[in-house]
């Protein structure tokens, strides 16, 4: 017999020894009454290989689903004999995961025991991992699951009817990369929201202000801001200045995945002022964070939840492209009539209420023969007024602890982006 052969079996009984474990450690926990344990799923994986070996030496691939039937069927008939003695168990659990590993020992020897082996690992943390994934549906409303829904509505059945082609007489709108920009922009936002849901948004302002400012930096500058001015504290400053600050300098690293995606050889011009902004941002909160730790009543401070929602709706991201298509169709005529200064303004203006159409408009500018130069200098630009819009909510909603505190950090992340485009 080969020494590849032997191998298979090996493995095929290593899957089902390694998920067996598992459900004999649920039983033994959870379920004393069940039947399926670590020799069954052993000796269902065996039944499996074996099945799938003889049947492609003999070329009668039926042994394999006979096999196949029976073990469903043997699964099935525990299931209906032993329901009343566990009426607390009433799920399928166990018997899928059964028919998952006869299948799985059939794999090993059909000349695909990697992937039977990675599925088999896959199939044990499903099993193991029950307790924080039910816990992590439940953090779940049926609104996250609509949004859900919605963006993979809006990535496998409307992207792929869109033409890919410009249709407008600026040559400036391709709906296809359009609407794929738009998809982008929805699911970094949902990256942090589901962060936020899974970590929960009262574990700590730093945190809050890490996982908020993926979803919106506005919303935790707004949401600090005014838990400042509420609280009535002179001690809270430190801290949400940390927040807020946390949540600025996210977007920075987040503009630059943006371009990355649309035009990779545009981040080497890019790295240099929003790395030096990132890390400003990021310095000014490590230093508020340590003022904070020194703080008598640092550990008593209270860190506010922002109150966020689900960032993914069709009526958001269909606004969200036709702004963006605005600014995109205002690009291409301000590049044919007007200099670069056209586009600094369009950027200053389009930065003080949303810097990721102008950054995806500016590096498609880029890709298209634009100066690199000038759409560096641009998304800079708009990045800064971002900053300073935020920097005025602060001024306008919070106390005024906390206004002494971010003011002089948006000086210092303005002074250190300025200076790195300059001598970049």
């Amino acid at each position: 017999m080969e020494w590849t052969t032997l191998r298979d079996f090996g493995i095929a009984l290593l899957i089902g020894a390694l998920v067996g474990a598992e459900r004999e450690s649920h039983k033994r926990a959870e379920d004393p009454s069940g039947n399926s344990g670590l020799r069954t799923f052993i000796l269902l994986a065996m039944a499996g290989a074996v099945s799938a070996w003889i049947g492609a030496r003999t070329g009668t691939p039926w042994i394999f689903v006979a096999t196949l039937a029976v073990a469903g069927a043997g699964q099935i008939a525990s299931y209906v004999t032993h329901g009343g003695q566990r009426p607390k168990s009433s799920g399928l659990t166990t018997e899928a995961a059964a028919l998952c590993v006869c299948l799985l020992g059939g794999m090993t020897m059909l000349g695909y025991p990697e992937l039977a082996v990675g599925l088999g690992i896959v199939t044990t943390a499903i099993l193991a991992y029950k307790d924080p994934m039910h816990g992590w549906v439940t953090r779940l409303g049926r609104d996250d699951i609509y949004a859900g829904l919605r963006l993979l509505f809006a990535s496998f059945i409307v992207l792929p009817l869109l033409p890919d082609r410009t249709v407008d007489p600026w040559n400036a709108l391709n709906p296809y990369k359009l609407w794929l920009l738009v998809i982008l922009i929805s699911a970094l936002s949902l990256v942090g929201y589901v962060a936020v849901r899974w970590l929960g948004p009262g574990r700590g302002t730093a945190l809050t202000g890490l996982t908020g400012g993926v979803v919106s930096s506005t919303a935790v500058t707004l949401s600090f801001a005014r838990g400042d001015r509420d609280s009535g504290r002179a001690d809270s400053g430190d801290l949400f200045a940390l927040g807020i600050l946390i949540a600025w300098g996210v977007m920075f690293p987040r503009v630059m995945v943006e371009v990355a995606v649309v035009h990779p050889p545009l981040l080497s011009g890019l790295a240099p002022p929003f790395i030096a902004m990132g890390l400003a941002a990021f310095g000014a909160a490590a230093f508020f964070h340590r003022r904070s730790l020194r703080s008598r009543t640092a550990g008593g401070a209270t860190s506010r939840g922002v109150p966020l929602k689900n960032p993914f709706s069709l009526t958001r991201a269909v606004s969200f492209g036709l702004v963006f298509a605005l600014v995109l169709v205002t690009v291409s005529i301000v590049r044919e009539r007007f200099s670069a200064g056209g586009l600094y303004l369009v950027s200053f203006l389009a930065g003080l209420t949303d810097v990721d159409a102008i950054t995806l408009s500016m590096a498609d500018f880029a890709r298209t023969g634009g100066g690199r130069e000038t759409a560096v200098a641009a998304i800079t630009l708009a990045a800064l007024a971002n900053t300073f819009v935020k920097c005025a909510f602060v001024l306008l909603f919070s106390g005024r602890g906390l206004k002494r505190r971010v003011l002089p950090a948006t000086l210092v992340i303005a002074a250190a982006g300025g200076a790195a485009l300059c001598f970049a």
